[in-house]
C-alpha cells in the first residue's frame, strides 16, 4: 500500500441488543445509530450494509461532481441510487454480492464535460475503489474485565 496520507477514527457503542451509536472523531458530526433487521435486531436504523452501500453512492456522485467542477460545470441535482444484492456464501454467511448505483444528473448525456468525465470520476472515489480492490482489515478482540 502507498504512504498514508490521513487517519481518522469513529467509535461503535453497543446501545441494546444489535443497536450500536457510531460517535465520530469530530464533534461537529451528530452521532448515527445502527440497528440490524428482524430476527437479531429492531431495525430501528439503518444497518452496516446500508450504511456501505450510502457511502458508494456518495462517494460516487461527489466524485462526478467534483470532476463536473474541475471543468467549470454548475452541477445541482446530482443523485445516486444504489442497490445492494445480499447473497450467502459458500459457508452460507450473508454477504454483499453486488452493488448496483445509477447516477442521476440534469446534464444532457451529450455534454462534453460528463463524457469526458464518465472515463476518470470513477477513479477518484476513495470508498468504491477502495471496496473493489479488497481493504485490509485487521483485527483484535481486547477483554475490558
Amino acid at each position: 500500500m502507498s504512504d498514508v496520507a490521513n487517519r481518522f477514527s469513529v467509535r461503535v457503542e453497543q446501545i441494546d441488543g444489535f443497536e450500536f451509536r457510531v460517535k465520530f472523531d469530530k464533534e461537529q458530526f451528530e452521532p448515527l445509530r445502527l440497528d440490524e433487521p428482524p430476527p437479531l435486531g429492531h431495525d430501528l436504523a439503518p444497518n452496516a450494509a446500508r450504511i456501505l452501500a450510502a457511502a458508494i453512492g456518495n462517494c460516487l456522485a461527489a466524485s462526478l461532481v467534483f470532476c463536473l467542477q474541475k471543468a467549470k460545470v454548475a452541477t445541482t441535482g446530482v443523485s445516486a441510487d444504489v442497490e445492494v444484492e445480499i447473497v450467502r456464501s459458500e459457508t452460507r454467511r450473508l454477504r454483499i454480492g453486488k452493488v448496483d448505483v445509477t447516477l442521476h444528473t440534469k446534464l444532457p448525456a451529450d455534454h462534453p464535460a460528463l463524457t469526458s468525465c464518465l472515463t476518470t470520476f470513477e477513479d477518484f472515489c476513495i470508498v468504491t475503489q477502495s471496496v473493489r480492490k479488497g481493504i485490509e482489515v485487521a483485527v483484535r478482540v481486547q477483554s475490558e474485565a
